[in-house]
């Protein structure tokens, strides 16, 4: 018995053994094949750490059939809505004529530029496809001239196929833990042909081509454009938030939230927009017309589908021209702003109006209302809905300001708004005195549930694996917009320093007693601190190398000696003076020059961006 015993043991052991390098084998090739497609990376991994969450409802025809009705009949009460309104272009808004050489007519393009656009794509494959997106890939010597020229031939007629103007679309919900009954809580995702996308890509770059040579961009209008971002964003904000409290100001910042935006675009506005702002005009018109006219989607759950149904409002989502057409179906409302002399940043619908004044004055300034309503005009000459009960207020001054003021709450005429303690600005939580105390508390809490679920499956992941839904999950949470954090207190930086130490212990099987520091440095990770620093040091080399948004750039001043002395060549940056440490020195514009003087001469001069890159890592392990 004892040797059958010893057996049994041992081929248990065997057993556990084979299975734990199957589950790691398999497990590591899911995850390494879903490295260059983050979305698909982070379905993966949610898929292995929850089995059973799939689509929350039983999928059927019946459903399919619910969504689309939803859908468009959510679209349907917006635009009756303004049922009595006349929709009639404010002239003032349109003051700014296009003046230069218009776009007419399309350049044809070779094989070598559609091959390059295919290859560059993602390997996503939509099911209205006929073959998987990778196959056209690794066929596309045989495929690339009959891609070219149904291109060619498009743009050359000004028409778009209809095939090519069909969508899938897949509700998602917005957020996990909503009510998947209530069909408000889904955002309908839309799947276009790949061939669609390859052809709106190549549109995508002479039309950006002629908006850049033409320098028809909103200059504060980051969404979907080429080093724009929703840190750039932010980082510009907080810069000019911060300065304004430094100085003493109260700042009033307003965040408007718009309802379905995307899906309420009137079609003959954007048209007229195209033509007499953007100077689209002959077979390039007529081709945006094709593109915008006789577009049906349909809903897809599960290998169920509903009937076909037109989309005559609206710019397709899932697309890759619809986001640049959005964006300069927007550019009047900047016009109505600057009329009134406030500051503001959009990011795609996401708009932000920001006003500071004495904390003496009414607060409101009566310039924020009556530009406030002017705006909401706007909008609704658009057929854009202003949602009342998402937009957002809140009052940033310095903590001695802000004690002062701390049961003021004020409301705009005509507006269902008051100041919020804290709000949350692409995905970055403002507080009353901007510590980012709440945002670093989140950020924190959301870094801790991944490393838990991470740590549930780190014994069956290798590990390179590991180390790549570390990154995805965690480290990118630490790093998102960390260039704001700069100059907050030391026990703030430590939290999220906590974080990063954990994740290293999860990679690497470390236990809490044993010293972490060799453990990073191994790693190769740079601490929270000097990855802020990082952050800003890159920003400031992008700024100064036309990588990076002019309203970056123009913060910053290269320093010029009166007469000519050593520093002349030392690519320095001019410090403005603040009165604060804590508030005027975290400001971009102050400390992105401070770091920059402080870095060595050879780094400052440095060549290229991944030059730069490599230098300055090197330079901070060092510190």
């Amino acid at each position: 018995m004892m040797v059958h015993a010893l057996a049994y043991k041992d081929h248990v052991g065997y057993y556990k053994e084979e299975l734990q390098k199957a589950k790691t084998l398999y497990f590591s090739n899911v995850i390494q094949c879903s490295t260059d497609n983050l979305r698909g990376l982070f379905q993966t991994v949610n898929k292995l750490i929850c089995p059973l969450n799939c689509f929350p409802l039983t999928p059927s025809a019946d459903l399919c059939s619910k969504f689309i009705n939803f859908f468009n009949l959510k679209i349907d009460s917006i635009y009756s809505q303004f049922a009595f309104t006349r929709p009639i272009l404010n002239q003032q808004s349109l003051s700014v004529q296009f003046s230069g050489s218009c776009l007419s007519n399309f350049s044809t393009v070779n094989e070598s530029f559609v091959g390059e656009l295919i290859m560059k794509s993602r390997a996503t494959t939509c099911q209205l496809d006929p073959i998987p997106t990778q196959w056209v890939k690794s066929c596309l010597p045989a495929i690339c001239p009959l891609i070219t020229k149904v291109i060619n031939a498009s743009l050359t007629a000004g028409l778009v196929p209809p095939c090519l103007k069909l969508a899938a679309v897949t509700p998602v919900l917005k957020k996990p833990g909503l009510d998947p009954e209530n069909f408000a809580n889904f955002r309908p995702i839309s799947n276009l042909p790949f061939l669609a996308k390859v052809l709106e890509r190549t549109v995508v770059s002479q039309l950006h081509e002629h908006l850049e040579s033409n320098d028809l961009y909103e200059v504060f209008q980051s969404g979907f454009r080429r080093n724009h971002s929703t840190e750039t964003t932010l980082l510009r904000v907080v810069n000019d938030l911060l300065l304004a409290a430094d100085q003493g100001m109260l700042n009033v910042l307003i965040l408007l939230d718009l309802t379905a935006a995307f899906d309420t675009v009137c079609h003959n506005l954007l048209l007229t927009r195209l033509e007499t702002l953007i100077g689209i005009s002959g077979t390039a018109l007529s081709w945006f017309k094709s593109y915008l006219s006789d577009r049906q989607q349909f809903v897809s759950i599960g290998g169920y589908k509903s009937d076909l149904c037109a989309l005559s409002r609206g710019v397709p989502q899932g697309s890759v021209l619809g986001p640049l057409l959005f964006i300069l179906y927007m550019l009047p409302l900047g016009n109505i702003i600057r009329r009134h002399g406030l500051q503001f940043h959009c990011f795609a619908d996401d708009v932000q109006i920001y006003v500071y004044s004495k904390p003496s004055h009414t607060c409101p300034p009566a310039v924020l209302s009556d530009c406030l309503l002017d705006v909401r005009a706007w909008l609704v000459e658009n057929f854009l809905s202003l949602n009342g009960t998402k937009t957002e207020a809140i009052l940033i001054s310095s903590p001695a300001t802000a004690r002062k003021l701390s049961n003021l709450a004020f409301s705009i005429p005509g507006f269902v708004v008051s100041s919020s303690a804290q709000v949350r600005n692409l995905g970055v939580i403002f507080d009353t005195t901007l510590s980012f105390e709440p945002h670093i508390k989140n950020v924190c809490k959301t870094a801790f549930f991944h490393l838990k679920n991470i740590s549930r499956i780190r014994p069956f992941l290798s590990s390179a694996a590991a180390e790549i839904i570390t990154h995805a999950f965690v480290t990118s949470r630490l790093d998102y917009c960390n260039a704001v954090l700069h100059g907050l207190p030391t026990r703030l930086l430590n939290r999220l320093q906590y974080v990063q130490n954990s994740a290293a212990r999860v990679l690497t099987h470390k236990r809490s007693w044993e010293h972490i520091t060799p453990v990073l440095r191994d790693l190769h990770w740079l601490p929270v601190q000097f990855r802020v620093q990082y952050k800003i040091l890159v920003t400031v080399f992008k700024s100064l190398h036309d990588l990076a948004p002019t309203y970056l750039g123009n913060l910053l001043q290269m320093y010029v000696p009166t007469r000519t002395l050593r520093s002349s060549y030392s690519h320095l940056l001019i410090v403005p003076s603040t009165k604060f440490r804590t508030l005027g020195d975290r400001a971009f514009g102050v400390a992105g020059p401070k770091l920059w003087n402080g870095l060595p001469l050879q780094l400052r001069t440095s060549s290229s961006l991944s030059c730069f890159k490599a230098g300055l890592k090197t330079y901070l392990f060092q510190l």
